[in-house]
């Protein structure tokens, strides 16, 4: 029992709080205390996971996920680092990763500590490295963004490779000391201390560490509970996960698109403000020679940079063939107009064309035509005398807008990844100490009911007991019922058993009195019967000693042998009492008579088997066996059948030395019973005419066995 189930002090539930909290903040604590240090070095590192890395270690997934969950979230809440959350589902990965590795025992060795260390490194450079890719483009906003850039000016590489690259690279350093410092730390800490960190939800009796790894390692036809419920966790939640955060990317990018519509009718209306309606054609006519363009057009120009959105603020006049600057201005890079240069409408707005020379007002546009992707507010500008003379214009970049929700979206989902993955951890940790551990644990004791053994039985069933399934649902009461069921196989299995003994016993009685009562009509042979029984054990017994025939020799043929021995001589019923107890010498036709008891044992035998269904391969079949062969010789020169060798069934065999022996130590009314000594030595010159040799040799070898034997019985 102690082998399966360990003795475990059990915390109460506030105790365990209070320990997974304190081991939480210490791996928050570890987290900002290594970020701290490498700020200070200068050193081109993070050291921003060593708490996670601890706290995996120590505590498994669960903690080890929520300190990797809590930096992001802390500093992007906090507004130390808005983009934060953006890096959640890296730090889960990290703790994933050293956790697996942990528990499977690969830190152990220097190449499970180098596989977490790369693959560590690859989540953190590669999987980090895309994650930046999408938020700052080509170059990463952190200590990478000077390699990433050699890469691209000196090797020529592609600005997205060089971002994985060289993210990888200085990962592999970074998280090469951050796994040293946590194996350091972790290791450095006493066995005692680091097993107060194990904190277990067992709903049951705990299981000893061989029970459970057992138990942990069997595998299932198909796929184990653990896979399914993995399996459908994350295809739920990436259905889910996934149409929510497409539903989420259309919403932010049309909310988006909605403000920047409203702010850029604001901002329209303000840069429609700073121009004098009636010196249009001044400003388009002289431009920068106008007395205050070069006022108005910086106005502008603060106006366009009032938001990273704005692409450019102009203004038009528009006639029938086309937009006719008065003021250009663009962001750096962009492209710009002279005053009076003509553009021609472009083609998204030709349905707008007759509205804007009639001085009315358009909604916003998004447009996709020369100058890229746009959304376009126009705002008139009126004279004293009320009439439009042109049109402020703001265009807003589209792709800046898109590449708003892109990185609001990749927000998204690292912050999705991170917290299924804690959810995905906490509902496999509970469900393996609810569900899993006590279903497999009920199947593993069941499975000790294979065995035919009382003993084993009873302390199945007392396991069943002692294993105090106590989850408060179906698994409870399956245990239940799996418990009340064990008590009601074992009792009715020791009554099975009790019964069986009982049938064997009378079955073995009265073999005894059968074979009684053919002794009884022979008076020259006493006990012979239930002494030949007692001789034949003790060659089985020395046969197995010496292993020889073991193959033969099984533990249901010994006892068909033994139980069935007294049965050999039940032929002679058939012969006459006066020729039975003759007490001179047989004449040839007595001697055939006599001979004949072999043939009729075996049919009495046969007749009897024939009545009992499946007892021709039970004890009665080796009793058939004896009656019939044991007067046959090695040599061939035995009756009924003259077998040889081998040819002769290996029970005859050994009934026939039993036989002999028996007849010569004992007395018969024509003849004086021989001494022990020289009944012996006959068995010995016989043996390879009369009798098999390694039989011979094997009474032979237990011949002090033989004599107590014979002496038990002439003393009764």
């Amino acid at each position: 029992m102690d082998e399966i189930l360990r003795k475990q002090k059990t915390r109460p539930s506030y105790e365990k709080m209070v320990v997974v909290i304190g081991l939480i903040l210490l791996g928050v604590f570890l987290n900002y205390l290594g970020a701290y240090c490498a700020g200070l070095t200068g050193i081109p590192i993070y050291l921003d996971v060593i708490g996670t890395m601890v706290t995996s270690m120590l505590g498994g997934y669960v903690p080890g996920i929520i300190v990797g969950l809590s930096a992001p979230f802390i500093n992007t809440i906090s507004g130390a680092d808005p983009m934060a959350v953006s890096y959640t589902m890296l730090n889960v990965l990290i703790a994933i990763i050293t956790a697996f590795f942990h528990e499977q025992g690969y830190l152990e060795k220097a190449q499970g500590v180098m596989t977490a260390m790369i693959l560590n490194a690859f989540v953190g450079g590669v999987i980090g490295g895309i994650i930046t890719w999408f938020i700052y483009g080509s170059e990463g906003e952190d200590t990478s963004s000077s390699l990433v850039h050699g890469l691209i000016v000196n090797i020529g590489m592609k600005p997205f490779a060089a971002e994985l690259i060289g993210g990888f690279f200085v990962d592999i350093a970074d998280k090469a000391v951050c796994l040293f410092l946590a194996l350091s730390i972790v290791y450095f800490l006493p066995e005692k201390v680091r097993k107060i960190f194990k904190i277990h939800a067992w709903r049951q009796a705990p299981l000893s560490s061989e029970v459970l790894k057992d138990i942990r390692k069997k595998r299932s036809r198909q796929a184990s509970l653990r896979i399914k419920l993995v399996t459908l966790l994350t295809c739920a939640a990436f259905i889910i996960g996934a149409s929510a955060i497409y539903i989420c990317y259309l919403m932010y990018f049309n909310s988006t698109v909605d403000h920047q519509k409203l702010y850029a009718i604001g901002t329209a209306q303000v840069a429609a403000g700073m121009v004098d309606g009636d010196r249009v054609d001044e400003y388009m006519k002289l431009g920068k020679a106008s007395a205050d363009y070069r006022t108005v057009e910086s106005n502008l120009k603060k106006i366009l940079d009032s938001s990273s959105f704005n692409e450019y603020v102009y203004v038009y006049k528009m006639m029938p063939d086309g937009c006719h600057v008065v003021f250009d201005v663009a962001v750096e890079g962009g492209e710009t107009s002279s005053p009076g240069m003509v553009i021609a409408f472009d083609e998204s707005f030709s349905e707008q064309v007759p509205v804007l020379l009639a001085g009315g007002r358009i909604d916003p546009i998004v447009s996709d035509d020369t100058y890229g992707w746009l959304l376009t507010v126009y705002e008139p500008i009126v004279n004293r005398a009320g009439e439009v003379t042109a049109y402020a214009g703001v265009d807003i970049s589209m792709d800046d807008l898109r590449a708003e929700s892109r990185r609001y979206i990749v927000k998204v989902i690292s912050a999705f990844v991170g917290v299924f993955s804690l959810t995905l951890a906490i509902g496999l940790y509970f469900a393996e100490y609810h569900v899993i551990l006590p279903l497999n644990t009920m199947a593993y004791t069941a499975s000790l009911f294979s065995e035919n053994k009382e003993h084993a039985l009873k302390e199945t069933a007392e396991m069943f007991h002692e294993l105090h399934i106590i989850t408060g649902d179906e698994t409870e009461n399956l245990y239940k019922a799996f418990s009340e069921m064990t008590d009601e196989n074992l009792q009715y299995l020791m009554d099975i058993q009790k019964k069986n003994k009982l049938i064997s016993d009378m079955q073995d009685s009265l073999i005894l009195v059968l074979a009684d009562m053919v002794e009884s009509r022979d008076k020259n042979t006493g006990d012979h019967v239930k002494k030949t029984a007692e001789y034949a054990k003790i060659i089985m017994d020395e046969l197995m000693k010496e292993n020889i025939y073991t193959d033969q020799l099984t533990d249901k043929f010994r006892s068909d042998v033994y139980r069935s021995a007294p049965l050999h001589d039940i032929g002679k019923i058939s012969v006459s009492d006066v020729i039975l107890n003759k007490n001179g010498k047989l004449t040839d036709e007595e001697f055939a008579s006599m001979k004949g008891h072999t043939t009729a044992g075996a049919e009495i035998l046969d007749r009897v088997m024939s009545t009992v269904p499946g007892s021709d391969e039970g004890y009665l079949n080796e009793a058939r066996t004896m009656a019939l062969y044991h007067h046959e010789k090695w040599d061939g020169k035995g009756y009924p059948n003259g077998l040889s060798g081998f040819d002769i069934p290996l029970s005859a065999r050994i009934m026939a030395v039993a036989d002999v022996f028996d007849a010569l130590v004992s007395d018969r009314s024509y003849k004086k019973g021989f001494s022990f000594e020289k009944s012996i030595d006959i068995i010995k010159e016989s043996s390879g005419t009369h009798f098999d040799p390694l039989i011979a040799q094997a009474f032979l070898n237990a011949q002090d066995e033989a004599r107590k034997i014979m002496e038990k019985h002439y003393s009764n």
